[in-house]
């Protein structure tokens, strides 16, 4: 078989290119730090690769909803720390009132009081979020939840549960509808305070007695339910923090096996670069000579 100059010529160039090729792919593996530069370098692996990195996206995003729920949950805790301080403060002022030394000056500062009592109580139920949501309006974030009346407060929200999505298979609620909080199981904080006011404000010691007594059991219902409310608040913070330790490993590991997927092995490579510089300068000199020579080199 005869072999053309011109066939030579091809075949040799064809093989500087090929070479110059596989070079150029090595530098920029190790430019990148990558084995996989395209999905053609290994389809398995790089399926792979789009597997695990859209887990971990997802994971990513389950982390921010935990610091969301976590920051509203926050939020929560911290405001019925203040009611339940706050009611802790109206059952002592009740707990005083029942003085029969007190005459009705007395009784009269110990209404004004409970009445700035119930202004504060408000405020408190009335919390807005750092982004200016209602805390306890439930889907009605953006309207007031309590309004005063003559007899109490008026309820404004609705008795949604706003819930986020914390984890593959962990839906939870961020907030608790203020009715639920403040006026549930036929006892309304707010109405109690009320006609406490109005009890103290009332000249004479008729009634006195008895109206402090369920005034003090109304209490009692009251606080009960906000420390069964924060008790709740509490959980779900501890679990937060149990799926964010979660989440953390599992990033880890999606890290870990995204790298022996995907990460250069610099030894390996350095040493190929160096092999194929060594062929690629061989075949250039090679081709050089072969492709100067002609029948006049030997006439």
């Amino acid at each position: 078989m005869r072999i053309s100059t011109q066939q030579m010529f091809e075949i040799g160039s064809t093989r500087l290119v090929d070479l110059q090729s596989r070079l150029q792919k090595t530098q920029e593996q190790i430019a990148s730090g990558r084995r996989i530069l395209s999905p053609s370098d290994d389809p398995i692996a790089a399926t792979r690769v789009l597997d695990v990195t859209q887990s971990q996206t997802v994971n990513k995003q389950y982390g921010v909803n935990r610091q969301y729920a976590t920051n509203n949950l926050s939020q929560v805790e911290v405001t019925l720390g203040g009611v339940t301080e706050l009611m802790q403060t109206i059952k002592e002022t009740i707990t005083t009132a029942r003085n029969v030394k007190l005459g009705d000056s007395e009784r009269a500062f110990m209404a004004s009081e409970l009445d700035g009592r119930l202004q504060q109580l408000l405020g408190l139920a009335n919390t807005r979020d750092s982004a200016g949501n209602y805390v306890f309006s439930g889907f009605q974030s953006h309207t007031q939840p309590f309004v005063q009346t003559a007899t109490g407060a008026s309820y404004q929200g609705d008795l949604g549960q706003q819930k986020i999505q914390v984890d593959a298979t962990r839906q939870m609620a961020v907030s608790t509808p203020g009715s639920i909080v403040f006026q549930s199981g036929g006892q309304d904080v707010f109405a109690t305070l009320t006609d406490l006011v109005t009890l103290l404000n009332t000249p004479g010691t008729a009634g006195l007695t008895a109206g402090l007594d369920s005034a003090d059991a109304d209490m009692d219902i009251a606080l009960d339910r906000v420390l069964t409310v924060r008790a709740s608040v509490g959980a779900n913070l501890q679990e937060l923090e149990a799926l964010d330790n979660v989440g953390s490993d599992r990033d880890l590991q999606y890290k870990q096996l995204l790298s022996e997927l995907q990460d250069l092995d610099y030894t390996q490579a350095i040493t190929q670069l160096t092999q194929q510089q060594v062929a690629l300068e061989a075949t250039q000199k090679t081709f050089a000579k072969t492709s100067s020579l002609s029948l006049f080199n030997f006439m």
